[in-house]
């Protein structure tokens, strides 16, 4: 119950926030222009493709993923910006010890703050990716096979961005976290390019420059993996969308940034007991 309690207070402070709200109030602007410009290119192609021909299932499911890929990088933009001051900010203010001086124990803190966070990242991406595709589905028809597995790995990597984050929220100032945090991001963004280059011209060293960041930063592979699954399997052949992937990372790759995610969690733990406040 005490860690439901941080969790309902980490919500509330997120609600207060100026942040949260002008993200929600650009997120609608954001869908809103979306279906603007979807309606407008797909009715510009439909002059020259036939109902149900291959050029319109392609646009579709690029400017579907193209969609979805901004929502993937709002949510690790809005993960970030709204964790990195959860732990040391409150540290470096001194406002940590109106809450660890009750009867709290720090492991309830970080997890609540953790599990908080998350449940508004995961209200999200629930929300912004089921919008776009909603949006599609009524202009287009079309719907992206595998969405339920692919919306739940941008849910993933919304998470291990978090919980990285948090981690370093237990040793760094606000400002060094967040900048550790967006370049790690950053750097699996642009080794997963690598490898879908490498994967695409078939060299062998790029694609495993790619393999290794993601041990490192699993972030960029969820979003790999979920575009692979929601590219219908001529696409997935060809690698036609630029925004989607000519290779997935292995169902391994996903079991491997779950148990990144929690060992990330658990040594934030471990740091934030030890520290001195």
């Amino acid at each position: 119950m005490k860690v439901f309690t941080i969790v309902w207070l980490t919500l509330l402070e997120a609600r207060r926030r100026k942040l949260t709200w002008l993200v929600l109030a650009l997120s609608v602007a954001f869908m809103a222009l979306y279906a603007v410009a979807f309606y407008f290119v797909y009715k510009d192609i439909t002059r020259f493709e036939s109902s149900g021909g291959t050029q319109l299932f392609e646009t579709s499911n690029t400017l579907l993923l193209m969609g979805l890929y901004v929502v993937a990088f709002l949510t690790v933009m809005l993960g970030v910006l709204t964790s990195a001051d959860t732990l040391a900010g409150e540290i470096a203010s001194g406002t940590i010890h109106t809450v660890v001086t009750k009867p709290l124990r720090r492991w309830e803190v970080v997890v609540g703050k953790w599990l908080g966070y998350g449940i508004m990242l995961t209200g999200f991406v629930l929300l912004m990716s089921l919008g776009l595709t909603l949006i599609v589905r009524l202009i287009s028809g079309y719907s992206p096979p595998d969405l339920a597995r692919g919306v739940a790995l941008m849910v993933l990597q919304g998470w291990v961005v978090l919980t990285v984050s948090i981690l370093g929220g237990t040793r760094l100032s606000t400002i060094a976290n967040g900048v550790v945090a967006l370049m790690l991001y950053g750097l699996a963004f642009i080794a997963g390019w690598i490898e879908q280059i490498g994967a695409l011209t078939r060299n062998e060293a790029a694609v495993n420059i790619g393999i290794v960041t993601s041990l490192i930063m699993p972030s960029e592979a969820m979003w790999k993996r979920a575009a692979y699954l929601m590219q219908p399997p001529f696409l997935r052949e060809l690698g036609i969308s630029p925004f989607g992937a000519a290779s997935a990372p292995s169902v391994a790759m996903v079991a491997y940034a779950v148990v990144y995610m929690v060992v990330a969690l658990a040594l934030a733990v471990r740091l934030f007991e030890r520290r001195d406040l």
